[in-house]
């Protein structure tokens, strides 16, 4: 294999795989299903395979489950072997087909034995593997059989004698069979998604077969950045549209298009958290705005080494964690995903999915990863048998991404709970979530107060803190409590003509907290707890946590 001076990475990692010895059998998986620029085109996997590294190979045999199996270059050299005339047309079923290349590498082999050696490489490429020897039929005895066969390639005589390299393609590697999956003598590559500068070549490229997409007085440089996790052939499709369309695509129309063109990429995964707040939108304790305020103001100066790869917000239902986790967004100024059900029914697709997820985030550049409910999505390090070990291999997974240093400064994770003790130890220790911060009501009719005359701003009712602060208001009030409140009060504002305090007095006086005391207590026990510094706790609340100590 000869590279190109200009070859990505995981080309690069391929070539060096095969010139050495140390492969000849290799799994692509991630973004396989993208277009690659190359010579002034954006071609397809296959044909991008073919042009950087396997100029030099004689036969190129490609196979998928829909075409079958076909000669991409060197007909001529296979038509030389005797037993293709007792088969006839290439087989399109897998396992004729694999079949066929098998016997075809043994009849090279038995040349070489006689010394009548052919020269010249041959290479096999197959696309969608996980399509033919799929992880959910692990147990299947055709299926297994076929895997067997690839597997053999890898790392068994007389396919490893022979100058052979096959090229196995999968969207995810949780997807494929074990036997190949978890062979020691493959190769695991991964394909990202675009990083910064082949999004410019292939800006640049489109530029001129579609101008009607483009202001001729902008440059690309602020649109690559705005791009980050776009796949080429999304971007491709986006600029074709906008060209038919004669519209351009302006600084206006950068955030949504990234939102919409990742949220297709992922298959309804994941979606973003849009914030136009801050953290002065938000009331809390002012240490807890303070250490939060530090931490954001480090991310925006690039000092990386004090600042957590993860937080976890804690505290009873209502208290406000989604709502804190868009001000930190929009104080930051960085997209928030928030993982939608990942979970899947077939064996292997929860993992895949997870491997999406994971190669989406590390494309987006500067990002937050938002997991609500999280004692319920993020699985359990031994869930029983009644999931098949689904739960901990999630777990797994998820824990080995929070834990990356590579990330820190990147993708910082945010996890939100109102049962956080239900939330694996090994999840929240630091080095994944380095900052656990309990949510908590309020505990002064004065807190009440202000709590309720913000929201009750929103809809246009102008009462003053102070004079709020004279009615019997409740303690421990939520934000999602108070806000319910709020819109009692304005719908007998509207309905019944009353004027905002006497609409209020109305409510107060059949009022009832939505979530039982005894519960509100013991999710604020659990969440003090956690709590990383308690300074983070009002003096009222911090009894609760001498009475939660074990």
């Amino acid at each position: 294999m000869s590279l190109a001076e200009h070859a990505p990475a995981w080309a690069r990692e391929l070539a060096l795989g095969w010139v050495s010895g140390a492969h000849s059998q290799f799994i692509l998986h991630g973004n396989v299903a993208d277009r690659f620029p190359l010579g002034g085109r954006r071609v397809g996997l296959t044909h991008a395979l073919d042009r950087l590294l396997l100029d030099g190979f004689e036969l190129v045999l490609t196979y998928d489950a829909g075409n079958g199996l076909a000669v991409l270059r060197g007909a001529d050299r296979l038509a030389r072997w005797p037993g293709l005339k007792e088969i006839g047309p290439l087989p399109r079923e897998p396992h004729r087909a694999i079949e066929l290349v098998t016997r075809y590498l043994r009849y090279l082999a038995n040349l070489k034995a006689l010394g009548r050696e052919e020269r010249g490489q041959v290479a096999v490429i197959v696309r969608g593997v996980e399509q033919i020897v799929p992880a959910s039929r692990a147990g299947d005895f055709e299926v297994s059989s076929l895997a067997c066969l690839l597997r053999d390639w890898a790392g068994e005589p007389p396919f490893t004698e022979l100058p052979f390299a096959s090229f196995l393609i999968a969207d995810n590697l949780a997807d494929l069979h074990p036997l190949i999956a978890q062979h020691p003598r493959v190769d695991r590559v991964q394909i990202p998604l675009p990083d910064a500068g082949v999004l410019r070549e292939v800006l640049a490229q489109l530029r001129i077969d579609h101008p009607a997409a483009f202001d001729p007085e902008r440059d690309d440089r602020e649109l690559v950045d705005a791009l980050n996790g776009v796949s080429v052939a999304a971007l491709q499709s986006l600029v074709r549209r906008r060209a038919h369309e004669g519209r351009r695509i302006g600084p206006e129309d950068w955030t949504g298009i990234r939102r919409s063109l990742v949220e297709e990429e992922a298959g309804g995964l994941i979606d973003f958290i849009e914030s136009h707040r801050t953290l002065d939108d938000y009331h809390a304790q002012d240490a807890l705005r303070h250490w939060l305020r530090q931490d954001m103001a480090l991310w925006r100066q690039g000092d990386l080494r004090a600042l957590p790869m993860g937080y976890l917000f804690c505290g009873p239902v209502g208290t406000g964690k989604t709502y804190l986790v868009e001000c930190l967004a929009g104080e930051a100024g960085v997209p928030v995903v928030r993982l939608k059900n990942f979970r899947d029914r077939w064996v292997g697709s929860s993992e895949g999915n997870l491997e999406k997820i994971f190669r989406l985030v590390r494309a987006l550049g500067r990002c937050i990863v938002f997991v609500d409910e999280a004692d319920q999505t993020l699985g359990r390090r031994d869930a029983g048998s009644g999931d098949s070990g689904l739960s901990g291999r999630l777990y797994s997974m998820i824990a080995q991404e929070m834990s990356n240093r590579a990330n820190r400064g990147r993708v910082m994770w945010i996890l939100a709970s109102s049962r956080c003790d239900l939330i694996e130890v090994d999840l929240k220790r630091p080095g994944r979530i380095d900052v656990k911060i309990p949510l908590l009501p309020t505990t002064t009719v004065e807190e009440s107060a202000a709590l309720l005359a913000a929201l009750l701003r929103r809809f246009d009712l102008s009462l003053a803190p102070a004079e709020l602060a004279r009615l019997p208001l409740p303690t421990l009030l939520t934000p999602g409590a108070a806000e319910a409140l709020a819109v009692k009060v304005y719908r007998r504002h509207r309905t019944e003509g009353l004027a905002p305090l006497a609409a209020l007095q109305h409510c107060l006086a059949g009022y009832q907290a939505p979530v039982p005391r005894d519960v509100l207590e013991f999710q604020m026990r659990i969440a003090i707890r956690e709590a990383t510094d308690i300074a983070f706790v009002p003096p009222a609340l911090r009894s609760l946590a001498e009475a939660s100590t074990p």
